[in-house]
């Protein structure tokens, strides 16, 4: 999700940013489809508008004739819905995981259409400056949203303070850790409220949105998990459209815009404190990634 990593399920839903649902009329003169011609509008649900890649993305699409609307939501479970109802042509806020729960729940058929960055998910702690340093024992708080917790969980195993049955899943719950197996005990918290409970546990995975609310920065992570690993693809940021939309040209050009602009690029690392590692994956890859996950939610 944009560097907010959902939090509703997630995400991608608490984030500290509660502006007003921006207006949302009848769908783009966009459409759907191939097609595509100069001055079109289209309308792309975000969560935090104000963050520094969307201004120059706007003036860029502007210079090829696309009038690109914000239209900005207030919390992580309004965009998809929003999105399926034809309210918005495009939305740009999570990740795959957090899209193939909301298919699987919803039946939907969002899909994505490009892809933006992956943010690496961070454990903190005010105790220790070293992961090595945790003793055998110590609590290790987590989210309680299912998609951060599984992401978060799978951090401490590549971290070494814990092991999990099924090996690391998107799915891994509490319920997956091995006990005998583990240096930490593990208790999951809301994730808003992780940095103020972050002095009472040995360390915190924090969801980005929330790091600085603790007083800290993302260089502070005394471990982090690695966006270049191919089970980290789950977890890439996307654009989604409806599947109808899939191959509209319009939408295909407003991806390339924002994967190839310098200055576009330039507001994704500041907005998220230089944290984001920007991608340009394939989307047979993304498609291919969504349909396995919401295939494992469904077996799960």
């Amino acid at each position: 999700m944009s560097r907010r990593t959902t939090s509703a399920l997630a995400a991608l839903a608490v984030v500290p940013l509660f502006v007003a649902l921006a207006g949302c009329a009848t769908s783009s003169d966009a459409g759907s489809g191939d097609g595509g011609s100069e001055n079109e509008t289209v309308k792309i649900g975000v969560v935090g508008k104000g963050d520094a890649q969307w201004a120059p993305f706007v003036e860029a699409a502007a210079e090829e004739g696309i009038t690109v609307e914000l239209v900005d939501f207030g919390s992580y479970e309004q965009p998809n819905p929003a999105l399926t109802e034809g309210e918005i042509d495009l939305n740009q806020f999570q990740h795959i995981v957090y899209l193939a729960e909301y298919n699987n729940a919803s039946g939907s058929d969002l899909t994505p259409i490009g892809s933006t960055a992956i943010y690496p998910l961070g454990l903190y702690s005010t105790k220790y400056d070293d992961v090595d340093d945790i003793k055998k024992g110590d609590t290790v708080a987590v989210p309680d949203d299912a998609s951060n917790q599984a992401r978060a969980l799978n951090v401490l195993q590549q971290a070494g303070l814990l092991e999990l049955k099924s090996g690391g899943t998107p799915y891994s719950d509490l319920a997956d850790i091995d006990a005998d197996k583990s240096k930490v005990k593990v208790t999951a918290l809301e994730g808003a409220l992780i940095p103020t409970s972050l002095p009472d546990v040995a360390a915190a995975i924090i969801n980005n949105d929330f790091v600085e609310d603790a007083g800290l920065t993302f260089d502070d992570a005394i471990a982090q998990d690695d966006p270049e690993d191919p089970s980290a693809l789950p977890y890439v940021n996307i654009f989604a459209a409806r599947a109808e939309d899939a191959d509209n040209e319009t939408y295909q050009k407003l991806v390339e815009i924002f994967q190839t602009n310098e200055d576009v690029q330039a507001g994704l690392l500041e907005s998220s404190g230089d944290t984001a590692v920007a991608l340009r994956t394939p989307v047979e890859d993304l498609v291919a990634s969504l349909e396995k996950v919401q295939k494992d939610a469904e077996e799960k």
